[in-house]
């Protein structure tokens, strides 16, 4: 039950980053979570975005995967290795606090599922 709550947190982690990405980029709040100039907010709006729905994609693997159960262990395990991985190459080339808020859930959650 531990990993399936973990796992659910991790999709909740890239909901949020999905309306942060695709919806608030380029507003106040937007600018203020991802540290951006009004300028750059504007002018990466569109990757920006894109980048959201692949971190949709992430939180519907996740999300599939608790639907299934027990049956939606290596979905789990599959979305989640995706997500920590994402999470280091965010962390090596845009910054170290993605490593605590994608990586370190993750790989609790792949802990946790390794040990239930």
């Amino acid at each position: 039950m531990i990993a399936n709550v973990l796992v659910g947190l991790v999709a909740v982690i890239h909901l949020c980053i999905v309306y942060l990405e695709m919806v608030l980029w380029d507003t106040p709040r937007g600018q203020m979570v991802f540290r951006l100039t009004p300028e750059f907010a504007s002018a990466s709006k569109v990757l920006a975005a894109n980048q959201g729905l692949y971190n949709g994609f992430l939180a519907a693997g996740l999300i599939w995967g608790l639907y299934f159960g027990e049956a939606g262990f290596q979905f789990k395990v599959f979305f989640l290795l995706c997500v920590a991985i994402a999470g280091l190459y965010g962390a090596a080339t845009a910054g170290r606090k993605i490593l605590f808020i994608q990586t370190v859930p993750a790989v609790l959650a792949l802990i946790a599922l390794a040990l239930g």
